[in-house]
């Protein structure tokens, strides 16, 4: 594919190992979307940031990222701060659109060959008042290779006081390992039309007190001992009656004999989220390196 021929908010991305280090077949983009990879120490492990003109996406805006991920080669899928989603850009009339195409649509589909990793590890999408939000992530994933993928929102601008106040977002992730899928995970948030109960609640009341939701999906070797390791946490975990909310919530499931999981996490403050994740996934510092994993988490 030639640059010429991508279509706006198109981006690909072809990463390989030939033997001795990681080698970008392809690494391309087209407004508004961004991809930048820095140079890194590790010959192992490539990083590519996935990036925004201004800042964020607006209504109408359409992402299709492509990837593979070949012949051993480690990939990591980064971002540089929250994936801010905006209703229109400033100035936007808004009397000639219509609900569907206001809303931003982002579509990721990865194939990871054998013996090869993938790591998205993004920023947590960040929906502004009004805006909507449609997300597909689509994995197909060789039985010896291996994933993490964190896909995490939360619930606005809390400085401006929007909490929960975007008008939808929508994301499905779909895991596929050879022609088998072992998971999808669906979350669909908008308001409910209430009128007819006796007890109506908005979006944020009832997804109070929390404002930071994260679903991390894991599967394969490079995964099994963190995985092992959260199942004994978890296993150890013994619930009171409290007063209150706890500040941190989290589950694991357990997928393809133990081969994978899926942790899911919700907190008061997304800075939580992140840090208890930096010290759930610290076993892939030694994998992705101390810098990048640091990047990431910090």
């Amino acid at each position: 594919m030639s640059v010429r021929s991508i279509q706006p908010g198109h981006g690909r991305i072809v990463v390989r190992n030939d033997g001795f280090s990681n080698v970008f077949s392809e690494l391309s983009a087209a407004y508004p979307l961004k991809l930048l990879s820095p140079q890194l120490s590790s010959s192992n492990v490539s990083v590519v940031y996935m990036l925004s003109y201004g800042g964020g996406l607006v209504g109408g805006d359409q992402i299709q990222m492509d990837v593979e991920v070949l012949h051993g080669a480690h990939l990591a899928l980064l971002s540089q701060g929250s994936t801010k989603v905006f209703k229109t850009r400033p100035g936007q009339r808004l009397s000639a659109r219509t609900e569907s195409n206001l809303t931003t649509r982002q579509r990721l589909q990865v194939h990871v060959s054998s013996k090869s990793a993938l790591f998205l590890l993004p920023d947590p999408v960040t929906c502004f008042s009004a805006a909507r939000y449609h997300q597909t992530q689509v994995f197909r994933l060789a039985k010896d290779s291996s994933a993490v993928l964190l896909d995490w929102v939360t619930s606005g601008r809390k400085s401006l006081g929007e909490d929960w106040a975007f008008s939808r977002y929508y994301s499905v992730n779909e895991v596929w390992i050879d022609d088998q899928r072992i998971a999808r995970d669906a979350t669909l948030l908008e308001e409910r039309d209430d009128q007819g109960s006796l007890t109506p609640r908005t979006l944020a009341e009832t997804l109070a007190p929390y404002s930071c939701y994260a679903t991390v999906i894991m599967y394969g070797e490079l995964v099994e001992n963190t995985c092992r390791n959260l199942a004994a946490a978890y296993s150890a975990i013994t619930v009171f009656k409290q007063h209150a909310p706890p500040s941190l919530i989290w589950s694991l499931s357990t997928i393809c004999d133990g081969k994978g999981c899926i942790v899911r996490v919700a907190a008061k403050e997304t800075e939580d989220v992140k840090n208890w994740l930096g010290k759930a996934l610290v076993d892939f510092e030694g994998v992705l390196g101390v810098d990048v994993f640091r990047r990431t988490f910090s």
